[in-house]
């Protein structure tokens, strides 16, 4: 892009084509051969612990790379674009639009089976990645009635596990669950 022959200064050039000038004399060192043995082998860690932050990694990688720091395995994370796979925070906070009502379980002792019901959702991590599961517990008995695995977080398998727990036990006096998106959408 840039022609060093040109009779329109080099500076003018970059000016040009959007770049500055430093990056017009900028030369790319090549990585050294320790960084690429790390490399090669923060790749296999991804792929068995994809769950893992840059202290998780490290912690692994003392052993074989005694030397490695967390910041110098930060900046190699991000030069390769890995990422820790793990659900972003806020996955249930509540909509502003969706009531908020009241919670009827306080001071309340709760013995017979079906009268109160809970779900929530965890996530589970798995060997590339993970995926979610939405549980419906009686509280009396603290058995799970029903469940349901997800790669996605959408209302839907929340809505059968309900819809199952309902078909096999009936109806609670109580169901409880958070105010998360799932629980208050249109189709739960």
């Amino acid at each position: 892009m840039i022609d060093r022959t040109h009779a329109l200064p080099i500076t003018r050039q970059a000016h040009v084509l959007g770049i500055s000038r430093g990056a017009v004399y900028y030369a790319p060192r090549p990585v050294p051969d320790a960084d690429l043995a790390l490399m090669r082998r923060i790749d296999e860690v991804h792929l068995e612990m994809p769950w893992f932050g840059a202290r998780g990694r490290r912690r692994v990688l003392t052993p074989e790379f005694p030397g490695v720091g967390r910041r110098h395995l930060t900046t190699l994370l991000r030069t390769m674009g890995i990422s820790a796979q793990a659900p972003q925070p806020g996955t249930s906070r509540r909509h502003r639009a969706h009531p908020v009502y009241p919670y009827l379980l306080r001071n309340r002792v709760i013995t017979p089976p079906n009268e109160v019901w809970a779900m929530d959702i965890t996530y589970i991590p798995m060997a590339r990645g993970f995926v979610y599961l939405a549980v419906v517990m009686d509280w009396a008995t603290r058995r799970a009635l029903s469940w349901r695995v997800s790669n996605t977080l959408d209302s839907a398998f929340c809505v059968a596990a309900v819809e199952e727990a309902l078909a096999r036990y009936g109806r609670p006096e109580i169901f409880n669950s958070d105010h998360g998106l799932q629980s208050v959408s249109r189709a739960a």
